[in-house]
């Protein structure tokens, strides 16, 4: 029997750099969440449009590129003190994220499930319609993702770097299989997924891996990995904008333009009967009856995989930096190519993960190099599921017996007042994250 003194396990010492990437991230959301819907006064960059990739779509992938950074890290601490990977506590803890978004998304849709299921009832008791709608879209949002593409990239979690990079490429590939088969065309059809809908994992394991990837990195150098990694993640931001040169593959002449504007008013004059073989897509063979649903003066027939009479016609050019307003739908038909986070195509996670590790390496030299860190990105990004949810309730403020939109309609073109229910609502979310950072209560992702 020993006499030895007891000796505590260190204490785990908290990466500063992550939780203040984490909280950075947060604060975007607040920010184009919170303002987004103010479509008149909210500036173009700060919203979503699928089409291009905005400030607001860079958003989602820093928090999946911060999930796989934690993963690995909490994951590879355990397996060096214990020896073995523990699989049934990560899975656990993702199946345990993944029934609180499911809660929580229905929770927040409540009003919209009551009425799903009210006209499901009403209906004759057909509840496919009400369960299809509730599963590709309103449950799919953020929180499952993250769950999904945990559990994707659990098995390589704790791989060499290389089966990780060759996973992710393979994740992707697999994602233009599918999205050329029926996955584009089916995101797109009414009604239309959130993120990339249930296959989004796919695509959104890109930025979760190289969260990984930059883990390891910083675990083996520290401070002195930070010009690796931003220069790793400006190759692959230039990897993810070269995928998306493709999208100029469907750009519509003026000529076009004014034949297709001669064919219908002809066609209004004197309708022709077609066969439904002319009109066949060239898509995928699922995805052609769902091709046919969309409007052809908005998407290609071909989103996914280009026709050899597209090739040919390619005039052979670039597509716009980032962040830089693409052509309207009448000037470029809506594909596969181009960044999309409603679509969740290939080019887009692709060049954000790449931002992810640009800007990641810049509160690793900030924060853990310098020594510099922001309170507000420290509550929020130590309490990041709280915030998450706090922001979704946070319109619910009642204010002299309204809502915040009720004082502040989303339909105004005043900024001032948009600007003053932000401030509003991240007050609210910020003062009870504190309120629980004081406590030392932690719920995070």
């Amino acid at each position: 029997m020993s006499l030895s003194p007891l000796v505590p396990p260190a204490p785990v010492v908290r990466l500063t750099s992550l939780d203040q990437f984490r909280g950075y991230t947060m604060l975007g959301m607040l920010l184009v969440n919170l303002i987004g819907g103010y479509k008149l006064a909210c500036p173009y960059i700060l919203r979503h449009h699928h089409d291009y990739c905005s400030y607001a779509d860079t958003i989602m992938p820093h928090f999946l590129f911060a999930a796989g950074f934690a993963m690995r890290l909490s994951l590879g601490r355990r397996l060096e003190t214990g020896g073995k990977m523990p699989w049934i506590r990560a899975i656990r803890r993702v199946l345990g994220l993944a029934l609180v978004a499911i809660l929580w998304y229905g929770f927040c849709s409540l009003k919209g499930v009551i009425a799903g299921f009210h006209e499901a009832m009403t209906e004759g008791g057909f509840f496919y319609p009400f369960l299809y709608r509730l599963f590709k879209r309103e449950l799919y949002q953020t929180l499952l993702h993250i769950a999904v593409t945990s559990l994707w990239i659990l098995p390589v979690i704790t791989s060499s770097w290389k089966v990780r990079v060759w996973y992710a490429i393979g994740s992707g590939a697999l994602h233009v299989i599918l999205s050329y088969w029926f996955n584009y065309a089916w995101v797109y059809s009414d009604p239309t997924g959130i993120d990339g809908g249930p296959l989004g994992f796919l695509t959104w394991s890109i930025p979760a891996l190289c969260g990984t990837l930059a883990c390891d990195a910083v675990k083996a150098s520290g401070t002195a990995a930070t010009g690796r990694i931003a220069g790793w993640g400006c190759v692959v931001m230039l990897i993810g904008w070269s995928l998306s040169i493709g999208t100029t593959l469907y750009n519509v002449t003026e000529a076009q333009i004014q034949t297709e504007q001669a064919d219908a008013v002809a066609a209004l004059a004197e309708p022709k009967p077609t066969s439904p073989a002319a009109n066949s897509p060239p898509a995928g063979p699922v995805a052609k009856p769902l091709i046919q649903v969309l409007d052809p003066k908005k998407y290609a027939p071909d989103p996914v995989w280009p026709t050899w009479e597209r090739l040919k016609n390619w005039e052979r050019t670039l597509v716009e930096p980032p962040f830089v307003r693409p052509p309207d739908a009448q000037h470029r038909r809506w594909n596969y190519w181009m960044m999309s986070q409603r679509g969740g195509t290939l080019s887009y996670p692709t060049f954000c993960a790449g931002l992810s590790l640009l800007i990641y390496a810049g509160f690793l030299y900030v924060c853990d190099g310098l020594k510099w860190r922001l309170g507000i990105f420290r509550t929020l990004g130590t309490n990041s599921l709280a915030a998450y949810m706090l922001h979704d309730i946070a319109g619910w403020i009642p204010i002299g017996g309204k809502v915040i939109d009720q004082h502040f309609p989303t339909n105004s073109t005043l900024w001032v007042g948009m600007l003053i229910a932000f401030g509003i609502q991240l007050l609210f979310v910020y003062g009870v994250c504190r309120l629980l950072e004081a406590l030392g209560w932690y719920i995070r992702v």
